[in-house]
């Protein structure tokens, strides 16, 4: 009967990260973010709140998933688990590297540990559960998007590349 409220526990927590995130960060998203050059194909501002409300969902309810079939918090599930935490914090610091320090080399640094860890995280989940591992996949996708878009930033505004204490 309980297992409803761990389903829905592991799927709200990624959420819990990334609205902490936009929050401490929203005003320099304004204010920073507008004036950086970016690429003609870079996303509207609108468009990432919903894609990650989307995508951490989706995270969430695949850890939750892959957290039921190792039989909760058991030795099997230090390394899957283990991973997806890993990358749920880099991805969490991503937001107050980028516009809270406003530190381009660090946002570019977390963001590839970030791609690494995510990879890692879906393979070791596919041989857990192969559902958990394709609900990341959009995840991957979306990342790869950042992680062009982290790059053509840090590139094109290289007086940001250090952060706010230059």
């Amino acid at each position: 009967g309980r297992m409803w409220a761990y389903a829905v526990g592991f799927t709200v927590l990624p959420h819990v990260g990334g609205f902490l995130g936009w929050f401490l960060n929203r005003k320099e998203i304004p204010a920073w973010y507008e004036k950086l050059k970016k690429p003609s194909w870079c996303p509207s501002r609108k468009m990432f709140p919903v894609a990650w409300t989307v995508l951490y969902t989706g995270m969430g309810y695949a850890s939750y998933l892959v957290w039921s079939d190792l039989g909760g918090c058991s030795s099997k599930a230090i390394v899957p688990l283990g991973l997806y935490g890993a990358q749920l914090a880099l991805n969490w610091a991503w937001a107050p590297f980028f516009f809270g320090a406003q530190n381009l080399n660090m946002a570019l640094i977390d963001i590839l540990c970030l791609d690494g860890l995510a990879i890692g995280t879906l393979c070791s989940w596919y041989r857990i559960n192969k559902a958990a591992a394709l609900l990341l996949a959009p995840c991957l996708g979306w990342l790869a998007m950042a992680t062009c878009l982290t790059i053509r930033v840090w590139r094109d505004n290289p007086e940001h590349k250090a952060g706010k204490s230059e």
